[in-house]
């Protein structure tokens, strides 16, 4: 078979690789390696994560509803059973629900009225799934007191629980390395002064603490600006007790040669701290920030739970369980209990996955 003639310069105009390209195809090599290496429990919960800050992320397009629009005639509904239908049917979608009513005011008792379909249509108005028209609505996990789609809110209330802890564990752990690093690198007074304030920091009571402040919080603030109170209060309790930790590995590291060579050539005490002091503690402090993102979200839900956080008509998983608190509606209602399954599948998966970290960063178990 003839040879095709190859042009001259080819090879060499193709040349090699960008260098971020062979970063990129490392990264994700580790990434795949990790993904193999990591237990079932570890996978299950690294994709409840990514779905759960995907539905953060893609609230409007997820949610099938307006998290505050109020179905008066159907407060409390329960979730609606869903029905594949027929072929002749598929025009106006491929399942259906049958629309509720109510059959006892008072007990809010609801029947499936059978002579009407409401059909489900998939990427329809902007949203993943919705009904044809948003007057007859499709309830997956029930609605609130109030006739609110429940899996609205939860969607919606992913805004504000997902990112409370990433937001509130950047504030939290830059300030804690920072200061840690920088206590334990220096030393001497400077060190005593600021260990004394941390110590008195974390004497105080966290949570009635916490409580305190939240109730200084004005009543007319924005949902948005009561967000970045509650974090920035959480982060103003939490990191004492974090940079402490760091403080006492910051000393250790110190009087290691290759800090004590970096001195010796002239290096200011600012490069020492952020280019060797600050990276020998950074593992440490992946580990520390993953597995301490469950107590920014439980906290900021203990807050929402009662009154002191996230506002109404604002969503978040935590004031979407205040109903939750009346046993008499729980009995009714169990379906109110939908965003704790959130919040602890949340916090699961930060702590197994806090976990993997913890053991893949170990010395002993590199390799």
């Amino acid at each position: 078979m003839p040879a095709f003639p190859t042009i001259p310069g080819n090879d060499a105009a193709a040349g090699p690789p960008p260098a971020g390209a062979s970063r990129v195809r490392a990264l994700l090599g580790g990434l795949g390696r990790e993904w193999r290496r990591a237990s079932w429990v570890v996978r299950l919960s690294v994709s409840c994560l990514l779905v759960f800050y995907f539905l953060a992320a893609a609230s409007p397009f997820v949610a099938p509803y307006d998290p505050i629009r109020q179905y008066r005639d159907l407060p409390d509904c329960p979730p609606m059973h869903l029905h594949l239908a027929r072929a002749a049917e598929w025009a106006h979608g491929f399942f259906y629900a049958y629309p509720m009513r109510m059959s006892d005011a008072a007990a809010r008792i609801f029947i499936p009225d059978r002579s009407r379909k409401t059909y489900l249509r998939f990427f329809h108005d902007g949203h993943l799934f919705t009904t044809e028209s948003a007057d007859e609505p499709y309830f997956i996990m029930g609605s609130d007191g109030l006739g609110r789609d429940l899996f609205s809110r939860i969607v919606y209330g992913a805004r504000v629980s997902m990112c409370v802890g990433l937001v509130g564990v950047l504030i939290t752990f830059s300030l804690g390395i920072t200061v840690g690093a920088f206590s334990g690198y220096v030393g001497g007074l400077t060190d005593n002064l600021i260990m004394r304030w941390s110590e008195i920091e974390m004497s105080l009571p966290s949570f009635y603490f916490l409580l305190a402040l939240a109730a200084v919080i004005p009543s007319g603030v924005s949902p948005v600006m009561t967000f970045f109170m509650i974090v920035a209060i959480m982060s103003f309790i939490g990191w004492a007790g974090f940079a402490r930790i760091i403080r006492g590995m910051a000393a250790s590291v110190r009087s290691r040669p290759y800090v004590e060579a970096a001195r010796a050539l002239g290096a200011s005490r600012t490069r020492v701290i952020f280019l060797h002091i600050i990276p020998s503690v950074l593992g440490y402090a992946i580990v520390a920030a993953t597995l301490s993102i469950p107590g920014f979200i439980l906290g900021e839900s203990a807050l929402s739970l009662l009154g002191l956080g996230i506002q109404e008509p604002a969503a978040s998983w935590g004031n979407l369980l205040a109903q939750a608190q009346d046993v008499q509606n729980l009995a009714r209602y169990p379906w109110i209990l939908i965003p704790g399954v959130f919040i602890f599948l949340t916090v699961m998966s930060f702590n197994f996955l806090g976990d993997h970290l913890r053991d893949r960063l170990d010395p002993g178990n590199l390799g």
